[in-house]
């Protein structure tokens, strides 16, 4: 437990090759349940589990996405007791060593949910690809011009987050993007719910993986996602106010 909440991390992998069981390893002795959720790979995972901790894992029969792989993580997480939900990549590209200072905020109950953002870390002009540097502040900008509010947002992309799982039924999550515009596809919809938003400056790490985002998903498939997400924040704001804040439970 961290200051009395009960911590899960749930880690959604699909075909993540040798980085699975070092990422579990890693995880601080604070973190009372892990949740890996196989997003149907080809040979289910069975990983060995860290020295003293149990890992659930829960298997989509077929690949579902990035998105719907942390919705199950998170609704496990809920059944396991959790209070806090850290969403941890497979492919170990989030520096454990970040993992406190990003959930502190929820700690603190000063936000519900919480981003990391590698775009403000010193080593991210030396670290991170050009192109991929270029088109994270692109996609930033456009998330912040379709989310509202979020003015300060620094990383969009960044898939290093903390919930608070008592706010879960304020997100639409049937609704939520399953594949790669989850990030910011849950920005706005907790934007529109009236969520405390947060960030974390994080450490970013890259050993030379291909980026998963192709170019035609940015120019084909971000540009439809950013408006259907505008559209779900004002509906979820409407809702909000129609409701006396309590916005939607789905």
């Amino acid at each position: 437990m961290l200051q009395d909440l009960r911590i899960a991390v749930v880690i959604p992998a699909f075909e993540p090759g040798p980085w699975v069981e070092p990422v579990l390893g890693a995880m601080p002795p604070w973190v009372d349940h892990l949740v890996l959720v196989d997003d149907g790979s080809a040979n289910p995972l069975t990983p060995a589990c860290p020295e003293g901790r149990e890992v659930v894992v829960v298997r989509h029969p077929r690949n579902r996405g990035v998105g719907a792989a942390i919705v199950t993580g998170y609704r496990a997480a809920v059944t396991a007791g959790a209070d806090v939900a850290i969403v941890v990549g497979a492919d170990g590209q989030m520096d454990p060593a970040d993992m406190e200072s990003l959930v502190a905020p929820i700690v603190a109950g000063e936000a519900d949910y919480v981003k990391g953002d590698r775009l403000s870390h010193p080593d991210c002009p030396r670290v991170m690809p050009a192109v991929r540097l270029g088109g994270n502040l692109a996609l930033t900008f456009l998330t912040r011009l379709a989310a509202g509010g979020l003015w300060g947002l620094m990383d969009a992309q960044c898939g290093y987050t903390a919930l608070r799982l008592s706010v879960l039924g304020r997100l639409p999550l049937d609704w939520l993007y399953p594949r790669y515009g989850f990030p910011n596809d849950i920005l706005m919809a907790a934007s529109g719910a009236g969520l405390r938003i947060a960030q974390v400056v994080v450490r970013p790490v890259y050993r030379g993986e291909p980026s998963g985002l192709r170019p035609w998903m940015a120019v084909g498939v971000y540009p439809f996602l950013l408006a259907r997400g505008c559209l779900m924040r004002w509906m979820l704001r409407w809702s909000r106010q129609r409701h006396g804040g309590s916005g939607c439970a789905c």
